[in-house]
């Protein structure tokens, strides 16, 4: 495994303005779709996503949790891969800890709006590209 992994992997997916996340639909494909950027991760383990409650993939992920995100330095032509679960949260702690301002724009509500959750993505494995290289990882517990 590539030395500093995690730092390496971390700034990648600090600086794209979009990430990638997929799930799996009721025919089994994967369904993929650009969204902003996590509003907080912890390493490169845990990430949080803002979403509509009544979107596709909320109803994607309460069915099957199977997820993967992707973020893609294309300046570089350098990606990182996790693949894992979501977790739908829709308790206050969660939305208030990744609510910004401006976010009514999106939740006309406010942070208690019943259309706004969290994403919860919980990475297990992932696959780095760099260089013509590719390298498969596992994430700590």
């Amino acid at each position: 495994m590539m030395r500093n992994a995690v730092q390496t992997i971390g700034n990648l997916i600090d600086k794209q303005g979009i990430a990638l996340i997929s799930s799996i639909d009721q025919e089994g494909y994967p369904n993929t779709k650009a969204m902003l950027p996590p509003r907080k991760r912890e390493e490169i383990k845990v990430f949080y996503f803002t979403t509509n409650t009544s979107s596709m993939r909320v109803a994607q992920y309460r069915k099957d949790p199977k997820a993967c995100i992707y973020f893609c330095d294309k300046r570089f032509y350098r990606g990182v891969m996790l693949k894992g679960t979501v977790t739908v949260l829709e308790d206050s702690a969660s939305k208030e800890m990744i609510w910004r301002e401006g976010d009514t724009m999106y939740y006309p509500l406010g942070v208690t709006d019943p259309d706004y959750c969290v994403l919860k993505f919980t990475a297990q494995s992932g696959r780095y590209y760099s260089n013509f290289h590719s390298e498969d990882f596992d994430i700590e517990s």
